[in-house]
């Protein structure tokens, strides 16, 4: 598939005080389809996180109260263990990941039919401004590579 955009559209650090990380982009592919890569294991392992890391996954439990449980490998050989659970999922419209291990957070990605594709959007709430304040500066460029591996991964399908 072509890409709609390429690279980040709106991503923001959010204003001095918030705990708001956002960002947005629009992808060559049908909401559903967006949806389809954050609900099957297998392909969510294959383009979460930035670029270099990989995941395994312990639990993945695609449903309202479901549990994820997995463990992330940098490419400098550290280990990021992951506990969430899936808050809400609406079939292209909607994830919401409730983030209960260190730093806390609430991400939200809406879907919503853009032109011939999908507009992402995507919002990490932080439950305390030290958590955002010590991933904000990382985390803007962090998301866009999620999202550009994400886009990889559509491409596929």
């Amino acid at each position: 598939m072509t890409p709609l955009a390429t690279g980040p559209s709106d991503a923001e650090q959010g204003p001095a005080g918030s705990r708001t990380l956002a960002t947005s982009r629009v992808l060559a592919a049908s909401p559903a389809e967006v949806f389809a890569a954050f609900v099957s294991a297998d392909r969510l392992a294959r383009w979460w996180g930035p670029k270099g890391f990989r995941n395994t996954f312990q639990v993945f439990e695609p449903r309202p109260g479901g549990s994820w449980r997995f463990v992330m490998h940098g490419p400098n050989g550290a280990n990021y263990p992951n506990d969430s659970t899936f808050e809400a999922l609406v079939p292209g419209e909607l994830v919401v990941i409730r983030h209960r291990s260190a730093p806390y957070f609430t991400l939200t990605i809406t879907l919503a039919a853009e032109g011939a594709g999908t507009r992402l959007t995507w919002s990490g709430v932080f439950d305390l401004a030290a958590h955002y304040e010590a991933v904000r500066g990382f985390a803007v460029s962090a998301n866009e590579e999620n999202l550009d591996r994400l886009e990889v991964e559509l491409g596929r399908a």
